[in-house]
């Protein structure tokens, strides 16, 4: 088993954006059928990470991720950060 899919729900979805492409993710705007906009990036291990906007049947909440990434404008190493809606973010930034 892998994995395969991160959705991330978010009310201040352009701010989620800005953070986690700051981090290096290629975040590309996408909208399916009728569904609402969102954002998702595909990392190097084929993993979908996507910033969807909240709404009453989807809210947003506690999360704690843990991203390893390759390059990053953040330096090499260990970073511990938080994102726009308050959720820890760890990072460990292979090269930086």
């Amino acid at each position: 088993m892998s994995l395969g899919l991160i959705v991330v729900y978010t009310s201040r979805l352009d701010a989620c954006r800005d953070f986690y492409a700051s981090l290096g993710l290629d975040l590309v705007r996408e909208c399916h059928g009728t569904g609402p906009e969102h954002y998702a990036a595909t990392l190097a291990d084929g993993v979908v990470v996507e910033l969807y906007p909240a709404r009453p049947d989807r809210l947003t909440g506690y999360l704690r991720l843990g991203l390893t990434l390759e390059t990053s404008p953040l330096p090499a190493g260990r970073h511990r950060l938080t994102d726009p809606d308050g959720r820890a973010v760890d990072v460990s930034v292979i090269a930086g």
